[in-house]
């Protein structure tokens, strides 16, 4: 029995390694198992999130489902629990750090959702998913969440009678279908500066000041 995602299960080994491995390494490669996994991990939070929280209209229930299942969200995951030691990657990738990528970290752990659906059914799915995010959803708080990370950041700013943040792409990348950018957010008269990539500029620049909400010296809350 193998510990994942901090509990003990086990796992068909075959569907284990693929789930683990990286498409730089291998054809049968984790791609199949994360869009698998991304789809039950947008309905158990979105139930979670429906029965927690009567009081939420659809679209804030969806402001709030977005924050828990995006990237950076489930590269925490992943680091928490140190998933990037398991993982199979192709020499390139290696050698650039991708064991700790994020990208790459919220693929894996979205593979392993789709792993334990085929091998143990919805329900046990289910639980190791809500059992996985535990730490996150204990956090989950209406009030600060239904604002997108731009907004929260810009507002704590004004607040505090400070520039607004600015934000750079820093570079662009990859084929239209598999676009990637690198942004950065800028708080000069703090002397802060962070970088974030996603598949769209839009993605990135939210990544990036959420990074930045992190930052800051005056709260450890993304909350105005």
């Amino acid at each position: 029995m193998k510990t994942l995602l901090g509990q003990s299960i086990k796992l068909d080994p075959a569907l284990l390694k693929q789930a683990l491995t990286h498409r730089s390494a291998s054809k049968k490669n984790n791609e199949r198992l994360e869009f698998l996994g991304d789809s039950i991990l947008q309905l158990v939070v979105s139930e979670w999130l429906f029965r927690h929280f009567p009081q939420l209209s659809e679209g804030q229930l969806s402001r709030l489902r977005a924050s828990l299942v995006k990237g950076e969200t489930l590269a925490e995951v992943a680091r928490r629990y140190q998933l990037g030691d398991s993982l199979i990657l192709g020499s390139g990738e290696l050698k650039s750090g991708g064991f700790d990528r994020s990208s790459v970290l919220a693929d894996a752990v979205e593979a392993l959702f789709g792993a334990v659906l085929i091998d143990k059914g919805y329900e046990a799915a289910r639980q190791f998913i809500l059992t996985t995010l535990q730490p996150w959803l204990e956090k989950v708080d209406p009030e600060g969440n239904l604002k997108d990370p731009k907004s929260r950041l810009q507002e704590i700013l004004q607040k505090r009678a400070l520039a607004l943040p600015e934000y750079t792409t820093l570079s662009e990348s990859g084929k239209d279908h598999n676009k990637q950018f690198v942004v950065q957010c800028a708080v000069d008269e703090l002397g802060l500066k962070v970088q974030s990539q996603g598949a769209s500029r839009k993605r990135a620049e939210q990544d990036a000041a959420e990074k930045m909400l992190q930052r800051l010296p005056f709260t450890s809350r993304a909350n105005p």
